[in-house]
């Protein structure tokens, strides 16, 4: 989904860094081999993970939502020399695919993958955060949130995926309709958390800021 015209979209893309070889790579295997290939960060965002990681430069990044790896390399760029990336998927059909990528882009020492239900793995890391990246199943949003908030330093990064939601977030609700219903309580919620200070950026689908105090 975007939100700008489809001119104004292009320009922005073609005046901002280009992904690397590596996930041109992945992104094409990504198409030609796994269902949801829309489900991929894709170059655009990728290279805004890029420049908040490098910025950030974080020692431990948590990312919620593997799938093929594309975001984790995408993160693994700014990681300091001695960091780690702990990321999560339930999906372990795509843990082929993933090493295949990882092993090439010579992060492969600093990323730690698990496989399964992240409600469950998460508490089991024993680790404080720099970063983390939220961008797996939308109807438990507010519950990775509440369970990573106390594992983050003082001034860490939480990026939020998919927070517009196709711009079903300013649509009429469906009753029936879970995931468009919590990401609205999401959405409120990193506003008025006075734990946190928070901006949405209606990049792609969406993807909010939220800085912990």
């Amino acid at each position: 989904m975007h939100f700008l015209p489809e001119n104004i979209d292009n320009y922005v893309v073609s005046h901002s860094q280009q992904e690397p070889k590596i996930l041109k790579e992945l992104s094409r295997e990504t198409w030609q081999k796994v269902l949801n290939p829309r489900m991929l960060s894709g170059a655009f965002q990728g290279r805004v993970l890029s420049m908040i990681t490098k910025l950030i430069q974080p020692k431990n990044i948590l990312e919620i939502g593997t799938y093929t790896g594309y975001s984790a390399l995408c993160l693994a760029e700014g990681l300091s020399s001695e960091g780690k990336i702990f990321t999560i998927d339930k999906n372990e059909e795509l843990e082929t695919l993933q090493n295949k990528y990882f092993e090439k882009s010579g992060y492969r020492n600093q990323i730690e993958q698990y496989v399964g239900n992240a409600l469950e793995i998460i508490p089991e890391i024993d680790e404080k955060f720099d970063l983390v990246f939220i961008d797996a199943d939308k109807s438990n949003y507010i519950n990775y949130f509440h369970l990573i908030i106390d594992k983050m330093n003082s001034g860490g990064i939480i990026l939020s995926d998919n927070v517009l939601w196709s711009g079903k977030v300013v649509e009429k609700l469906d009753p029936k309709d879970k995931d468009t219903k919590v990401l609205l309580e999401y959405n409120k919620l990193l506003n008025e958390d006075d734990r946190i200070e928070t901006v949405l950026l209606p990049i792609r689908d969406g993807l909010t800021i939220t800085r912990v105090k």
